[in-house]
């Protein structure tokens, strides 16, 4: 009798290798990468979820999956999709429950839950079923549920994934809120980069498991951006606006729009070398969309990951 025809073939891959990460108290960090680069993967480490094969990892003093009762009363976490209410039970009863759990004075439990309720707009739906609340209203729910005991840590995994535009900025607000309010450090995934462009000014970009860059938001635009732009709107309509250290990349009108080498001219001398030529009603410089900058990593490996760092 022929039991197998085929054998099966085993590669080893390393989901996180060698990523040195080091995040100081209060910061508010974006941490970005494909699909399958190894965020959840870090992100699953330092949550104490998984057991990393090599490497030392230490998070305000504790081994994460070694002192796992100890260290998750410090930290909190929202994972995207995932729920950690219960699922047949009013809100207000799963917060109850979470108080119990992680031992939350009544005092305090009562200060964060009625804080949360103001700024989260809870008030709608606490008494309604976890089952039964739209996306938006449960990760509000969720993010409430992260924060009752006072975590010193919260990692964020997708807060927005699937939100409205009314949604998401609801969160967004209020993550910037317990960041400079209560000095709570964080730790953002996502793929919605506007949450990184308005919450972070630190981030790091992993990919295929490699780190490859880490420092401010602002130095990766200014050192991958690429094209500037600045949108100027005249008085009179001159036939030739050419202007050196430009390009005119798209004319409407009395509106222009110039394009310029971030390296090459700072807008205020562009800006200058304009009013000196031709009369201005009113201009505005604008940068590159940041997606647009993290693609342009992502797809082209612009520089290997040493020259990134």
């Amino acid at each position: 009798m022929i039991k197998n025809l085929t054998t099966r073939e085993y590669a080893l891959v390393k989901a996180v290798d060698e990523v040195d990460i080091s995040i100081q108290a209060g910061e508010l960090v974006g941490y970005l990468g494909p699909n399958g680069a190894g965020k959840s993967t870090t992100i699953k480490m330092l949550a104490g979820l998984l057991v990393p094969t090599a490497g030392e990892m230490n998070v305000n003093g504790y081994l994460p999956w070694r002192d796992r009762q100890r260290y998750v009363a410090q930290i909190g976490a929202v994972f995207g999709q995932r729920t950690t209410l219960w699922w047949d039970l009013p809100v207000i009863e799963s917060l109850e429950l979470l108080q119990y759990i992680y031992k939350i004075s009544p005092g305090r439990f009562k200060q964060n839950l009625s804080e949360f309720r103001d700024l989260l707009e809870l008030d709608v739906f606490i008494n309604m079923p976890v089952r039964t609340l739209s996306l938006g209203q449960r990760m509000r729910a969720d993010i409430c549920a992260a924060l009752l005991h006072d975590p010193v840590l919260l990692f964020l995994d997708e807060p927005t994934i699937g939100l409205d535009v009314v949604a998401k900025e609801r969160i967004r607000q209020f993550i910037r809120h317990i960041n400079r309010q209560r000095g709570t450090t964080i730790i953002l995934t996502t793929h919605d980069l506007t949450d990184i462009e308005k919450l972070c000014e630190r981030v790091m970009i992993i990919d295929r498991g490699k780190k490859l860059y880490d420092g401010a938001l602002q130095a990766l635009r200014d050192r991958f951006g690429g094209m500037r732009k600045l949108v100027v709107d005249l008085m009179e309509d001159y036939p030739d606006v050419g202007i050196d250290g430009a390009q005119v990349a798209a004319r409407e009108g009395l509106r222009v729009t110039y394009q310029f080498e971030r390296g090459a001219i700072t807008a205020s001398e562009l800006i200058g070398r304009l009013s000196s030529c031709y009369r201005i009603r009113d201009l505005e410089v604008q940068e590159p969309e940041i997606d647009e900058t993290i693609r342009r990593i992502y797809e082209g490996r612009l520089l290997d990951e040493s020259a990134l760092n």
